[in-house]
């Protein structure tokens, strides 16, 4: 597992944390170092996962530095990781809970969404899908999960306006379940992941992918045709 992903169980509630040192990116990289945190999950059948960042930010989501410079296979590659990684955290069989740290934006907070329940820290972070502000067009396995956790009142203002949200802001519109002091996150993360633990897991799984499986499935049959577009022109 990638030192930028790591992992570790108490009161069979496991935790996952992203630090890479910097805004945690996401590339191919990151993306198979927390697949493989989600293996270690499953293989060990903890009640619940959290998901957490480092302090001050939990993703800013894509890294679009690295991403026009990669050929047209690595690009698509990480592109699919990408759609599956989020995807599969949002029908993972396990209940998971996001500690937002810190900032998320655009894919941290698909991340966030893809996650049961939303615990935040509160302060000057910053929660936003930002890809219609940057001239990207949200793929539908990512209006698929943002409309899982965004209420019906606010989606066209989450997701088509761009709108940035304050913890505070986010919580009122529902978008996040609690906010805490910084100090308490972890703790209010592992309190929100308590009751969820407890719950019959195999009905848990069970009923989690009858809720969600046929979205998924409509979303990724059309992933290879929204593909193109979704980013700048890349290095061939």
């Amino acid at each position: 597992m990638s030192s930028a992903v790591s992992y570790e169980t108490k009161d069979r509630i496991a935790r996952i944390t992203l630090d890479d040192g910097k805004v945690n990116a996401m590339s191919l990289g990151f993306f198979e170092a927390l697949g493989a945190a989600l293996d270690r999950a499953e293989r060990e059948l903890p009640g619940a996962v959290v998901i957490a960042g480092r302090p001050g930010i939990f993703s800013a989501g894509l890294d679009l530095k690295l991403l026009p410079t990669l050929g047209a296979a690595d690009l698509r590659t990480t592109l699919h990781s990408f759609a599956r990684t989020m995807l599969r955290v949002f029908l993972f069989p396990i209940p998971t809970v996001a500690a937002m740290s810190g900032h998320a934006i655009a894919g941290g907070a698909l991340l966030m969404f893809a996650c049961d329940l939303r615990v935040a820290a509160d302060g000057p972070a910053r929660l936003q899908l930002n890809e219609t502000a940057i001239g990207l067009a949200l793929p539908s396995w990512a209006i698929l999960i943002a409309r899982s956790a965004i209420p019906p009142r606010w989606r066209t203002e989450a997701m088509l306006h761009a709108r940035p949200y304050s913890p505070a802001e986010a919580k009122t519109r529902g978008l996040l379940d609690t906010v805490v002091p910084a100090e308490q996150l972890l703790t209010a993360a592992a309190e929100a992941a308590a009751p969820l633990a407890a719950l019959d897991q195999t009905a848990y799984a069970a009923s989690k992918n009858r809720l969600r499986a046929m979205g998924v499935k409509w979303a990724s049959e059309l992933l290879e045709s929204e593909m193109a577009g979704r980013l700048p022109a890349v290095k061939r």
